[in-house]
């Protein structure tokens, strides 16, 4: 019997979740036995080879390709979970939404004091994603099954959440798990 395919992300986040399923530690060997991981860069395979059980979305939307992304994830997945702060609710990257994007551009690209930029222009290739006029977390993109706060969650939440998911149970934690105080 084929084992249940999880795929992973990273959208406008730091890699932090990522690095919080790799810290389950030798509890990996024991996820590889529960699942294949599909696109992922655990893997690296850049698109579906199949249908998933699981996605685990790092990040918020920032661009257009973060967008693209988020609803391949959502049209290839049966559960997908928004993991961390960027992903539940924008997070660091979403602190630009208080300003206007022109002004962050200027800033980044033109007005910086590490900013050396001759030709005087805001980057505009076709080959950048187009920035959106905010941050958004993910499920104000698409429907999100199951939210994983923390900064980066633990790899306990983690883990815990994967295993009764994929064992067909609810989802339990206790407040040990996803308490920050």
């Amino acid at each position: 019997m084929a084992k249940p395919r999880v795929a992973t992300t990273s959208l406008a986040g730091c890699f932090g979740c990522h690095m919080s399923i790799l810290d389950i530690d030798d509890r990996i060997l024991k996820l590889v036995e529960l699942v294949d991981f599909d696109k992922s860069p655990i893997d690296d395979f850049k698109t579906f080879t199949g249908r998933c059980a699981v996605g685990l979305i790092e990040g918020g939307c920032c661009n257009e390709e973060n967008v693209h992304v988020l609803q391949d994830f959502r049209q290839h997945c049966d559960i997908l979970i928004s993991l961390g702060d960027c992903a539940t609710m924008g997070g660091i990257p979403a602190l630009r939404n208080t300003i206007p994007l022109r002004e962050c551009l200027e800033e980044a690209y033109l007005h910086g004091p590490s900013v050396y930029n001759p030709s005087g222009r805001i980057p505009n290739d076709p080959e950048i994603p187009l920035l959106l006029n905010k941050v958004y977390p993910c499920h104000e993109v698409v429907k999100i099954d199951y939210h994983l706060p923390g900064c980066p969650p633990s790899a306990d939440t983690i883990w815990e959440t994967l295993v009764a998911l994929l064992s067909d149970k609810p989802v339990q934690l206790p407040y040990e798990l996803i308490k920050y105080d």
